[in-house]
């Protein structure tokens, strides 16, 4: 027996070191599963869901098995606050990804930053979001999504260089998400020397914009540029409509969401924002199986994603931790903060491929020349510029 016993103890010790009864990586994943906000993050965590079950399919990190903890954050910042001292005091995850609105971000992350825990923001756009922490030692706040002061610029150029639109109107949410992007639309304006005939504010869940697109229409505005999300959106293209005013509509990525397409119904059309991903067509190999595995798998209504931004960005950043766990072979915080920031081998994603996307002073993975316009047209977004999409494919 006790010759027994110690073959089954040496045994069991080299299955341990080989890995074979490793522990689970647990990974957070937080964003809006209901609400306004909830179509970008449903998109957001079935494309991190996609991309854990690959993974896992195939063995798993270092032998280890991805776990995801989802929590609906419901696009409030104290239920944002709350659910990440329960990841990090109760669940132990080794990071989090997610965060769809910047003000949930801005009040959730400062507790993985004190943890030492990296977030991977995946959606949220704010320019702060990667500089909230400037005097730290270091920085534990990453993103695989288009800051706004990458946005911003690019809407500018479309309405005032490309279209010779200088007379804009600015609408803007009340939430973090919309004014900081309406500062740095300013910013961005004030290069061309432009200052908007009008900007109006309106609160989440307003379904009448009639005053706001009033005094827009009373000061000769040429153009009318957002930052919002999709439900309130499509008030504004359906406020226009009804006022018999058709002006283009130019503003931030949440343009592309199902919640402003489906509601503006034709009153959509036209509707142009920056992307780092368009669904159709599929412009790398990647891309299509992404698609092609996404729909099989969630079955969204008429085979388009809700928020195709969300599911590809969610999808890319699971790969992106994943191979920093590869890496620093930890899941310890510290080492984990290293391998993000001196990622060796390139990691094929959906957006693109990664090549060192990030450095210790640089936790932004998308930088201007990832970004392309689209254009909203019967039900989906389209590439505004046909030849974005070759250029999608070469940079592959």
């Amino acid at each position: 027996m006790n010759i027994r016993r110690h073959i089954f103890a040496l045994t069991t010790a080299a299955m341990l070191s080989s890995g074979a009864y490793a522990a689970d990586i647990k990974v957070g994943v937080i964003g809006p599963y209901t609400g306004g906000s909830s179509s970008m993050g449903v998109s957001m965590r079935d494309g991190v869901r996609l991309a854990a079950k690959e993974i896992n399919a195939a063995g798993g990190v270092n032998g280890n098995k991805i776990v995801l903890v989802e929590r609906d954050d419901e696009a409030k910042n104290e239920r944002g606050v709350q659910i990440a001292q329960e990841f990090i005091n109760n669940e132990k995850v080794i990071a989090t990804l997610g965060y769809i609105n910047t003000g949930v971000a801005l009040a959730s992350q400062r507790f993985f930053q004190e943890a030492k825990i990296p977030v991977i923001n995946n959606v949220a756009t704010g320019t702060m979001i990667t500089h909230q922490f400037p005097n730290a030692a270091e920085n534990y706040v990453f993103r695989t999504s288009a800051a706004d002061d990458i946005q911003a610029p690019m809407i500018a150029k479309e309405a005032v260089e490309k279209r010779g639109l200088k007379k804009v109107a600015i609408l803007a949410d009340s939430t973090n998400y919309g004014q900081l992007g309406r500062e740095d639309l300013e910013k961005a304006l004030k290069k061309y020397g432009v200052t908007p005939v009008a900007e109006e504010k309106f609160n989440l869940g307003d379904v009448d914009m009639t005053s706001q697109l009033l005094k827009a229409k009373n000061a000769g505005a040429e153009v009318i540029l957002t930052y919002a999300i999709g439900p309130e959106l499509a008030q504004i293209a359906n406020g226009m409509s009804k006022l018999g005013w058709k002006k283009p509509i130019i503003g931030s990525w949440t343009l592309s969401m199902a919640s402003f397409i489906d509601t503006a119904g034709k009153n959509g059309n036209g509707a142009t924002m920056p992307e780092t991903f368009i669904q159709q067509p599929a412009t790398t190999p990647k891309r299509k199986s992404f698609v092609e595995a996404y729909v099989k798998e969630f079955k969204p209504k008429n085979g388009i994603i809700a928020s195709p931004v969300s599911a590809a960005q969610g999808y890319d950043s699971v790969y992106l931790l994943a191979a920093a766990v590869k890496q620093a072979n930890s899941t310890e915080g510290p080492k984990l903060l290293e391998a993000l920031q001196s990622l060796k081998a390139p990691v094929d994603g959906v957006v693109m491929t990664y090549n060192k996307p990030f450095t210790a002073t640089n936790h932004e993975a998308i930088t201007a020349a990832d970004v392309v316009m689209g254009v909203v047209e019967n039900g989906r977004v389209e590439f505004l510029n046909a030849e974005d999409a070759t250029k999608g494919a070469k940079k592959k």
